[in-house]
């Protein structure tokens, strides 16, 4: 035995592979973990929970689509179902991209909504929402799988998860948590006035900075960007107060704002499941890069540093 033991030693001198034979796999970025996921930990977004907005072509004439997932039950609901009676009556066409605040916000709607004589009317029957509805009760979705990965940490009192593919926040005991939808990057809200006023869903705007998460529980989030982002956040910043547009000629035009369900050739986008084995590899990775070009694991991730993978896929049939 001491004889073969020297012989695989010599050998493995002589021989460089040797020395990596008992090196470990290398770990994987997140971008592979999604890459490698199999088709079933994937989920197909139904077409009616896509807002799709036309904004008119840039200088070069490039065509300008901003496309938007709605928020699931129960969620937000109040306002979603008025975004979806907007839609369907065309409101928002012909309006304007008319805030863009650096860091912050773009907002569209009706530039002239303040002014009574002037303002485009609202379909009948949209909605009132009170403020209790900016949170929903019910369990705390997937506590102990992000708990360790996700800042801030703490006791269930005060946690973030993932609920059905959306990043949320919530507090509370075990028998009574109050839970919220928060403000990462790309996600869209209600444009409102002070309180109590809620706003109706008309005024809608997404998130093109750093996450506002000073904004949760003041304001409803009802979706957010999964294509087209950059056809907001690109956009000139406004001059004026909060990054409003001071002159007409500055606002970005809205051609059209549609369901997916309403147009004739939808395009068709999947999420990875945040209750798949690949996304809760994937959050890891995302709070512990371990791969090649990082020299130290961070601990832990913001809930917004863990943005769920959106693909685009071939329409169904």
């Amino acid at each position: 035995m001491i004889r073969a033991l020297a012989t695989v030693a010599a050998l493995c001198a002589l021989v460089p592979i040797c020395a990596f034979a008992t090196e470990p796999a290398p770990q994987l970025a997140p971008g592979e973990i999604v890459s490698a996921a199999s088709q079933s930990e994937w989920t197909r977004i139904a077409p009616e929970d896509l807002l799709v907005m036309e904004l008119a072509a840039d200088a070069a004439g490039k065509p300008r689509r901003v496309v938007i997932q709605l928020m699931p039950a129960p969620f937000s609901q109040g306002w979603i179902g008025n975004i979806r009676k907007l839609a369907r009556a065309h409101w928002w066409d012909g309006l304007s991209v008319n805030r863009v605040q650096d860091n912050y916000v773009a907002q569209w709607g009706d530039a002239d909504g303040e002014d009574k004589a002037k303002a485009r009317a609202l379909p009948r029957g949209l909605a009132v929402m009170t403020e209790d509805q900016y949170t929903v009760g019910g369990d705390a979705p997937g506590w102990q799988r992000f708990k360790d990965l996700t800042w801030p940490r703490g006791t269930i009192s005060s946690y973030v998860a993932f609920d059905r593919g959306w990043p949320v926040a919530a507090e509370g005991t075990p028998d009574r948590v109050q839970r919220w939808p928060v403000h990462c990057y790309g996600m869209v809200g209600v444009g409102r006035n002070l309180a109590p006023d809620t706003g109706t869903g008309a005024e809608l705007y997404a998130v093109i900075g750093h996450a506002p998460r000073h904004l949760d529980r003041n304001i409803a989030l009802v979706g957010r960007v999964i294509e087209g982002i950059e056809n907001l956040s690109s956009l000139p910043r406004g001059t004026g107060a909060l990054g409003f547009y001071e002159t007409p000629g500055e606002r970005a035009q809205i051609l059209s704002v549609r369901l997916g369900n309403e147009l004739t050739a939808p395009s068709a986008y999947e999420y990875l499941s945040t209750d798949s084995a690949s996304f809760l590899r994937y959050a890891q990775a995302r709070a512990n890069r371990r791969d090649a070009f990082f020299v130290r694991p961070a601990g832990g991730a913001d809930i917004c540093n863990i943005p769920v993978p959106v693909r685009r896929v071939p329409a169904a049939n």
